[in-house]
């Protein structure tokens, strides 16, 4: 096997970026950014992928990941490491049951997350990534509108719960955050009680209320660098630890517990497809390019794009507004949610 230096050679020598996300193994996040790629959020990662030179990019993720990077960047190959890594919202929200259910409510704004597939996008009058979400459907309910949201019911209800909007919300979760247990938090939380606890909204609610910040990957390894606090409990995929470790080596890092006693497992909080994404598999790629490339549908792309833009310009206009008043302190509300996905 070649070293992390000897891969990351490799890739730059044939123009190939290397996009992961915070979920996938720390040896691929390493990797990435060895080799100038980018370790990030989905819509990071699927920034980076367009604004980036290379015109090959390799997609260390699951699927919606690759092909949100293929409709910002239709001109360019994109290959997943694994064509098996998918995602649970994904595989619970298809694109024929979720148009029967948008024809059932066809007075309502279509707003879903970044984590559904192309053909789900192609449905949507807004994209939305976590970090975002309460100022895009705060806009929306203060406009007077009724909203359908998909397909993560557990954002989708706490969103709800901080605007109040009139939402009808797709029931959908991750495998990975449901599995998180308030009775087992709080028990860690009462061993710890000097620690800040950081919670994903795609939890269970009364995980959530346990929180001292809520937020997307980035937000939270934002907060996790830069809050006094020196230990933190996290409740998110644990592969996101190495980037907190990274952004602040000197404080401690306890995943949060998802289930059990005894010898049922107290901190399993890993994506199974993210797993699949490994550095064998990089090299695989670099050696025998795979004929499999992403590929989305002219009109689907086409689609899925305006809802995606309608995000992106949105998210433009709302930091473009942003007064400050010199007071970090202060000011440190107006940026809670303008951060990625």
């Amino acid at each position: 096997m070649p070293s992390l230096q000897e891969l990351a050679t490799q890739l730059q020598e044939k123009n190939i970026a290397l996009i992961a996300h915070y979920y996938t193994d720390p040896l691929v996040q390493d990797l990435a950014k060895l080799s100038q790629g980018c370790v990030g959020d989905s819509l990071e990662m699927a920034r980076f992928g367009h604004d980036h030179p290379a015109q090959t990019l390799m997609v260390a993720g699951v699927k919606f990941m690759a092909e949100t990077a293929k409709i910002l960047s239709p001109d360019k190959t994109v290959y997943l490491l694994d064509q098996d890594a998918t995602c649970s919202l994904d595989i619970h929200c298809p694109s024929e049951a979720f148009a029967a259910f948008k024809a059932q409510h066809p007075d309502r704004v279509v707003v879903v997350y970044a984590n559904t597939s192309a053909a789900v996008k192609a449905q949507a009058d807004w994209v939305i990534t976590s970090s975002i979400a309460l100022d895009v459907v705060r806009h929306l309910h203060n406009q007077g509108k009724k909203i359908l949201w998909a397909p993560d019911k557990y954002l989708g209800h706490w969103i709800q719960s901080q605007t109040q909007a009139d939402m009808v919300i797709w029931d959908g979760a991750c495998v990975v955050h449901e599995e998180f247990k308030a009775k087992e938090l709080a028990a860690l939380q009462a061993q710890h009680p000097e620690a800040l606890t950081l919670v994903h909204p795609e939890s269970p609610a009364d995980v959530i209320a346990l929180a001292d910040i809520v937020g997307s990957t980035t937000q939270l390894i934002k907060a996790a660098s830069t809050h006094p606090a020196t230990l933190c409990i996290v409740a998110t995929d644990q592969h996101i630890l190495h980037a907190m470790r990274q952004a602040a080596p000197h404080k401690q890092f306890i995943a949060a517990p998802t289930a059990g006693h005894s010898g049922s497992c107290k901190s399993c909080a890993f994506c199974p497809w993210m797993g699949l994404n490994t550095i064998e598999k990089v090299q695989t790629l670099l050696q025998q390019p795979s004929t499999t490339a992403i590929e989305v549908p002219a009109p689907v792309r086409t689609k899925a794009f305006q809802a995606l833009k309608k995000m992106l310009d949105f998210a433009q206009q709302n930091q473009q507004r942003v007064q400050t008043s010199g007071d970090v302190e202060k000011d440190q509300p107006l940026f809670e949610h303008t951060g990625m996905a």
